[in-house]
């Protein structure tokens, strides 16, 4: 019986991983800080969706203010996410050159999608050229790379092997009560068999017995039936005896004197 529970819960497992398709509630979209940098008289501030699932989209705004005279040459946003949690793959990028933050911020709004197959912390990566003046000197530079950690995509293969496993372990327990179960009621059938071949073996036993008294009593039957054979043989032998004697003495002839 234990081997075929353990395989019924392999084939469970097989099954119910690959084919259930788990969709839980859908993410509240919230959104977090996951970059808030100062270089040189500009304000990097990135913001994005915090936790999303595969296939679903997510959300970065990229907000560039100025503290000086600002103006950028370029700046360039990507994205990359972790395919199987390992391989790093590029999911978004974006880019803007050529404008002036002078008493003014400029803020960029964008929208990905997750692939699928896609879990774990996403890497975010800036890379900025800018000018900044401060009074008559003006900073010039060329490129500054900013990266950083941000949006989690939840392993939804591994929450469903989790749900899997835990359906299968309620399972397996319910299966194993089951067969406690079973195994005490066969010990009971077990007692219950012992008990009546030991009382079919005495009866046998007793079977026997009778069996030969009852023999021995036919013997004995036949014996006195045999018996009564020679005492009626014997009787009739001895009525005809006497009946033969009484003849013979009353037909004696008399004397005369």
């Amino acid at each position: 019986m234990r081997k075929h529970v353990i395989m019924f819960m392999a084939v469970a497992v097989l099954a119910l991983g690959l084919v259930r398709n788990i969709k839980a509630q859908e993410l509240q979209q919230v959104t977090q800080t996951f970059l808030d940098s100062t270089a040189f008289g500009i304000r990097i501030q990135v913001n994005a969706t915090g936790e999303v699932r595969p296939t679903e989209n997510a959300t970065i705004v990229l907000a560039l203010t100025n503290q000086t005279e600002v103006y950028v040459t370029y700046f360039n946003l990507s994205v990359f996410g972790f395919l199987n949690g390992t391989t790093r793959i590029l999911m978004a990028n974006a880019s803007e050159a050529d404008f002036s933050l002078t008493n003014s911020s400029r803020t960029f709004n964008y929208t990905f999608v997750v692939p699928e197959w896609v879990w774990g912390a996403t890497y975010g990566e800036i890379k900025l050229g800018h000018s900044a003046k401060y009074g008559p000197v003006i900073v010039q530079n060329e490129g500054f790379v900013f990266g950083f950690s941000m949006t989690n995509v939840r392993n939804v293969f591994l929450e469903g092997l989790e749900h899997n496993f835990a359906d299968l372990r309620q399972m397996y327990e319910q299966l194993n009560d089951t067969y406690v179960e079973l195994n005490r009621t066969y010990v009971e059938l077990n007692r219950t068999y012992v008990e009546l071949n030991r009382t079919y073996v005495e009866l046998n036993r007793t079977y026997v017995d009778l069996a030969q008294n009852f023999s021995t009593l036919q013997g004995t039957v036949s014996d006195l039936d045999n018996t009564r054979r020679v005492a009626a043989v014997f009787g009739i032998t001895t009525v005809i005896f006497v009946a033969t004697t009484l003849y013979f003495v009353l037909r004696k002839p008399r004397e005369y004197w």
